[in-house]
């Protein structure tokens, strides 16, 4: 009875079986136990060829297919490049010298790739500007890699396999990988710094962070800092000369780089915080939206990924152990950046890029996690009926993430795309005579850049349509080219008298966009205009939210309105 009643030693075996069966609180990916035919191989995770490929795929078919979605990509980055490489192109008023709040030193970092390729395709300007584009996919395609790698070898193959499926398919990554915006660079950095982090190289994570601050987008700082603050908790002394040595040769070059081309001592990094922060900036001017935009807007881009990856804190009760603290600090910035934006009265869809990644890790953690509500604490190792149909539904809920996320893409694509190639066809009147000009009136916002525009025609000029805003103008390389103040710039959006073209018959092409509206178009005179190129637009305010958003079969082309692009050549008199 002593000896029943009193508790057995345990033999080695039994010791050994009891130490290796984890607790549900606490399991990770190094908890599994290891495969003896091999099984160590098993646990480095995915290799990098899958992640590499498979991005490197979706980053081309982007790259090649992509839109463009804002017109300040054009104007105050593809427009200035263009300058750099071709010696032509349009000014906005951030790039004058007075004003100086944006950055040569991201522009030159893009000339690296355009210089070498406006040598090979002088004559096809156009090909230079997907050059820079495969530029741009392959960043995101290197970046998005590691991070899955990382997230692989920490948190095992599943998690990782749906974070880099979301990541290739999502609307909202898809397009902004290719995207030649300061918030995309920024999204890049998240990215690698995240991957960083979790290899557990937090000196490098917060260099990467610093690089896509300073080089990137100086307001991402804020979503950057959950990662920051924890590296330097970690190893104080490394994260911290990293991240200031990183700091200060960038922006030491970034005003070395601003002198040289401004032509006068300044900080564009600086002067952007001043003016949009200290200063008041009254970006208001350019449009607002109400509280719930990025809500809205992260639904169209991301559908139920998007609240999946909200629903991540909803996860940590019962998969604490297992996402705790890391994977919440790599995924914090969502809940960081969407509060803070939402709070901004001027909203615009490329603010949310630079966490576009961490949402997809996020919602794949959720979808990974749905067996862990249902499984019993005490006998971890049962499957349930409920942790039999939550593991059914893991990759039933990934598969109409993605195909909502594929009728989005083909959507914007197939609805949108006619501003891109309608330039293009202005290639195949090379044989008028030298002089040409392509008069652009309400469409100017959707000008993809004079990268489209090919040598014989002699310049773009806006036209007057009503719009009553301050327009971009040609560098003017009299006054200084990129170190000119002209007098027709400012920042309160005021109409500047010399911004339009008052002789029409000047015009020797013109692009409109013709609509089933009640006015008429200075196209439709077919005395004046023969149309030599015209393509179907989706017509946003006559078509249904759903029907444009989201690809239905059999229903998208029925259910939608169209507009004609249309590209006019004048007719000789």
């Amino acid at each position: 009875m002593a000896l029943s009643a009193r508790q057995r030693r345990p033999l080695p075996s039994e010791a050994s079986s009891s130490s290796s069966s984890p607790s549900p609180a606490s399991y990770t990916k190094l908890d599994k136990p290891k495969r003896s035919d091999g099984g160590e191989e098993a646990d480095k995770g995915l290799t990098w060829a899958l992640p590499l490929f498979a991005l490197g795929v979706l980053r081309y078919m982007s790259a090649t297919s992509n839109i463009i979605h804002d017109c300040d990509e054009v104007f105050n980055y593809w427009e200035p490049l263009h300058f750099l490489l071709f010696k032509s192109g349009f000014q906005t008023w951030e790039y004058s010298s007075q004003f100086a709040l944006r950055s040569y030193l991201y522009l030159l970092f893009h000339k690296v790739v355009g210089g070498p390729a406006s040598w090979l395709f002088s004559e096809e300007k156009v090909r230079v500007f997907y050059a820079v584009r495969i530029f741009l996919g392959l960043l995101s395609v290197i970046t998005e890699a590691a991070l899955v790698v990382a997230l692989s070898r920490k948190y095992g193959k599943r998690l990782a396999a749906y974070a880099l499926a979301m990541l290739c398919l999502t609307s909202g990554c898809f397009f902004a990988s290719t995207s030649f915006l300061p918030s995309s660079f920024s999204m890049y950095a998240m990215s690698l710094s995240s991957a960083l982090f979790l290899f557990e190289k937090p000196a490098m994570a917060v260099a990467v962070a610093a690089i896509g601050v300073i080089l990137g987008w100086p307001f991402s700082v804020l979503a950057f800092l959950p990662i920051t603050i924890y590296s330097l908790r970690r190893k104080f002394k490394q994260s911290f000369l990293a991240g200031a040595i990183t700091s200060i040769v960038l922006l030491a070059l970034s005003l070395l780089v601003d002198y040289t081309y401004y032509r006068r001592w300044t900080s564009s990094v600086l002067n952007l915080l001043l003016y949009n922060v200290l200063g008041g900036g009254e970006s208001h001017l350019y449009g607002t939206e109400g509280p719930l935009y990025y809500l809205k807007n992260g639904f169209n881009n991301f559908n139920f990924c998007f609240i999946l990856a909200l629903l991540f804190v909803g996860v940590l009760p019962v998969a604490r152990k297992k996402y705790a603290p890391d994977l919440f600090l790599v995924v914090s910035p969502i809940y960081i950046w969407v509060a803070f934006m939402s709070l901004q009265p001027h909203k615009e869809e490329r603010f949310l890029y630079p966490i576009y990644p961490l949402i997809c890790v996020a919602a794949a953690a959720v979808i990974e996690s749905f067996p862990d509500f249902f499984r019993d604490k005490y006998n971890p190792n049962h499957n349930s009926l409920l942790i039999s149909i939550a593991q059914t539904l893991r990759p039933l809920v990934l598969g109409l993430i993605l195909c909502i996320s594929h009728a989005r893409t083909f959507s914007l694509i197939h609805g949108y795309s006619a501003p891109l190639e309608i330039y293009k066809h202005l290639d195949y009147h090379d044989h008028l005579e030298t002089g040409s000009v392509v008069c652009v009136g309400s469409e100017w916002h959707r000008f993809p850049s004079s990268f489209f525009i090919p040598g014989h025609v002699d310049q773009v000029r806006w036209i007057d349509d009503g719009f009553s805003g301050l327009l971009p103008s040609p560098f003017n390389s009299t006054l200084g080219g990129t170190s000119a103040a002209p007098p027709y710039f400012n920042n309160k959006n005021k109409a500047s008298d010399e911004q339009y073209l008052q002789d029409l018959e000047k015009c020797t092409f013109l692009v409109e966009l013709h609509l089933q509206r009640p006015y008429p178009y200075r196209g439709s005179d077919l005395s004046t205009w023969e149309v030599v190129a015209a393509l179907p637009y989706l017509d946003r305010e006559l078509s249904p939210p759903m029907y444009r958003s989201f690809f239905i079969p059999y229903l998208w082309q029925g259910k939608n309105v169209f507009g004609i692009y249309k590209l006019l050549k004048r007719i000789p008199k």
